[in-house]
C-alpha cells in the first residue's frame, strides 16, 4: 500500500511516496485484522475536517503550515488502520534480529543515524523554522545539540551493560519490544532522539507519530535513521490524536513513550490501562517552573536568566521559567533589569537571523496567552512591557507582567508563551520554599543566591525534578542525569543512567555456587 505527500518548498512542489513494508507471507499470514478489537478501527468522521491544536486536518490530510505567514507547506496523509496494523506488524517481526544485535554495535548503528542527520542539517533547521516557528538560531541549536553526542553514547552503553553482582550473579538488561514514541512539537528533532535513541540502543524497535504539527520534520528524522538501520527497525506513523490513541491500545506495542501535556498523559495512562496488554510508560508531562531570587543573588545574571528562558522557543517549552519570585527588597530594581533585557527580544519571523521570539505554534495557542494575559491584568497586575505588534502570522508580543497573585491564570497555568511573570515575596527561605511548591507541577526550577548553603536548602526542599543554583538547570546538566518530572509533570522518566534504563527490563543470572 502506498501513500503520498505533496510538499511545497518555494514554487516547487515534492512527492514524496513512502511505502509500507511488504511482509513475508509468514508474518503476513500470522498477524490477522481479527486479532484487533472493533475499537480499533477509526471512527466513521476521521474523512471529515477537523482542527486539532490550531491544524486543519482534511480529507485525511495534515494541512501543514507555516505560523508565521499561513502557507501551506504541504498535505500529509494520515495513517490508515491498515497501514498502522501493517506498519506494527513489521515492527514486531523485526525486532529479535534487531535485539540479537549486540550492544556495540546498535549504538554503532545509531552513530551513523546521527552523521546522517547532520549531513542534512541546513535543511533540518529549514523544516523547524517553517513548520513551527522558531527562530533560525535556536533551530541551528536544537538541530547541532541533538548530532553531538560522544559522550551521551558512552553513557548510554554503560548503562545497558551487564553489570555483576557479588561473586556468582550477573544483572543483563532484555528489550520489550516495540516501542511507541508520541514526540511533541516544540524539539521535533531533539525530543524523538532523546526517547528513540535509548529505545533503539536496548534492542527494542521503535514506531514514532510525530506531532500533527511538525509532521515533515518528524518524517525526516525517522526516515533518516531508518535510511542507515535494519529494515523495519524505526518507522513513523502520521496523524493526530486518533492515529496515536490506536497506537498507544495497540497489543503489539509493548512500551508508550511521551512528552506532551498532562492532560494527555493522563489520557494515555487510561488507555493503556484498558489494553489488551500492560505496557511500560514514560510521560514527560507539563510545567510550571519557578525561579527563586533572593535579595544577595547577582542580579545581573538573574535578570538575564529570568528573560532568556522566559521567552527561549516563544515561551513554549515546557520547564520554561513561569513564575519569578523576587525578593521584595531588590523588586523594584529587579523589574526594571528585566525590562531592559526584555527589551532586546525581536519578535519576527524566524528566518530573520536578527529574530529571538517566533511565532506561536498555533492560533489557539496565541489565544490561550492572550488570554492569560487580559485575565492578570484585569486582576491588578502590571503591565511593566510589551513589544511592539508584529502583523500577520501567529505573533504574540514579548511581554512582561508585575506584581502576578496566585488568583490569575498565568500563575496557576501552564501558559507557555512569551510572557515573563514577577511575583514579589518576603524574602525568607521558608516562603521560597512555599511558593515554588505552590503548584500541581514539579518539572524544573531555579535558585539564585550567593548563600550556596541556603540555595542547597532551599533547592532539596523544593519538589521538583531538576533544580538548578544560579543557573538553568537543563542547560548545565551532566549527560549522567535523568530528566525527571515530579507531581503532575511526569510518570517515569528519561535520559540519563536511570533514564536510559527505562526502556529495558532487568535480568538476575545467577550461578549454582562453588
Amino acid at each position: 500500500m502506498m501513500s503520498q505527500t505533496v510538499a511545497r518548498i518555494g514554487q516547487k512542489q515534492i512527492f514524496r511516496r513512502r511505502l509500507l513494508p511488504a511482509l513475508p507471507a509468514s508474518i503476513d499470514n500470522s498477524f490477522k485484522a481479527s486479532a484487533f478489537p472493533q475499537r480499533f478501527s477509526f471512527p466513521s468522521h476521521y474523512q471529515q475536517q477537523r482542527m486539532v491544536q490550531g491544524v486543519a486536518i482534511t480529507n485525511n490530510c495534515i494541512v501543514n503550515t507555516n505560523p508565521a505567514n499561513g502557507e501551506i507547506i504541504s498535505r500529509v496523509p494520515c495513517t490508515t488502520k491498515e497501514e498502522l496494523e501493517r506498519l506494527l506488524s513489521a515492527s514486531c517481526s523485526a525486532q529479535p534480529q534487531w535485539a540479537a544485535t549486540s550492544l556495540t554495535d546498535r549504538i554503532r548503528f545509531l552513530r551513523k543515524g546521527l552523521e546522517a542527520i547532520a549531513a542534512k542539517k541546513e535543511a533540518f533547521i529549514d523544516m523547524i523554522v517553517q513548520e513551527m516557528g522558531k527562530p533560525f538560531t535556536e533551530a541551528r541549536a536544537e538541530v547541532e545539540g541533538s548530532v553531538s553526542r560522544d559522550e551521551y553514547f558512552r553513557v548510554l552503553q554503560d548503562a545497558l551493560e551487564p553489570k555483576k553482582r557479588g561473586k556468582n550473579c550477573q544483572v543483563v538488561r532484555q528489550p520489550l519490544g516495540v516501542v511507541a514514541i508520541l514526540s511533541p512539537w516544540n524539539f521535533p528533532v531533539d525530543e524523538i532522539l532523546l526517547l528513540a535513541l535509548p529505545a533503539l540502543a536496548s534492542g527494542n524497535t521503535v514506531v514514532v507519530k510525530p506531532s500533527e504539527v511538525t509532521p515533515e520534520t518528524g518524517a525526516m528524522v525517522v526516515e533518516t535513521l531508518s535510511s542507515v538501520l535494519p529494515e523495519y527497525v524505526v518507522q513513523h506513523a502520521q496523524g493526530d490524536g486518533i492515529v496515536g490513541s490506536h497506537i498507544v491500545a495497540h497489543p503489539l506495542v509493548s512500551m508508550v513513550a511521551m512528552t506532551g501535556s498532562s492532560a494527555t498523559g493522563k489520557k494515555i495512562l487510561q488507555s493503556c490501562a484498558a489494553s489488551l496488554n500492560i505496557k511500560r510508560l514514560v510521560l514527560e508531562l507539563g510545567g510550571k517552573d519557578p525561579m527563586i531570587v533572593f535579595d544577595d543573588a547577582d542580579l545581573e545574571q538573574a535578570a538575564s536568566d529570568a528573560v532568556t528562558y522566559s521567552l527561549s522557543n516563544t515561551g513554549q517549552v515546557c520547564c520554561s521559567i513561569e513564575r519569578v519570585y523576587v525578593a521584595q527588597r531588590i523588586y523594584e530594581n529587579f523589574c526594571e533589569r528585566v525590562v531592559r533585557h526584555a527589551e532586546t527580544f525581536k519578535v519576527g519571523d524566524g528566518r530573520d537571523p536578527t529574530v529571538k521570539v517566533g511565532p506561536m505554534v498555533s492560533s489557539i495557542q496565541r489565544d490561550v496567552v492572550k488570554e492569560h494575559v487580559k485575565d492578570a491584568i484585569e486582576k491588578g497586575a502590571k503591565l511593566l512591557y510589551e513589544s511592539p505588534p508584529v502583523t500577520g502570522g501567529t505573533f504574540h508580543p514579548v511581554t512582561v507582567l508585575s506584581e502576578v497573585t496566585d488568583q490569575m491564570k498565568v500563575y496557576r497555568e501552564e501558559t507557555f508563551g512569551p510572557i515573563v511573570s514577577l511575583i514579589p515575596f518576603d524574602g525568607t527561605e521558608s516562603s521560597a520554599t512555599r511558593l515554588a511548591n505552590d503548584s500541581q507541577y514539579g518539572l524544573a526550577s531555579s535558585v539564585y543566591t550567593k548563600d550556596l548553603a541556603k540555595a542547597e536548602r532551599v533547592a532539596n526542599s523544593i519538589h521538583a525534578g531538576q533544580v538548578g543554583i544560579n543557573c538553568y538547570s537543563i542547560e548545565n546538566m551532566d549527560v549522567g542525569c535523568p530528566w525527571v518530572g515530579h507531581k503532575q509533570s511526569g510518570y517515569g522518566y528519561h535520559s540519563g543512567l536511570e533514564g536510559f534504563q527505562q526502556f529495558s527490563v532487568p535480568k538476575s543470572i545467577v550461578l549454582k555456587p562453588n
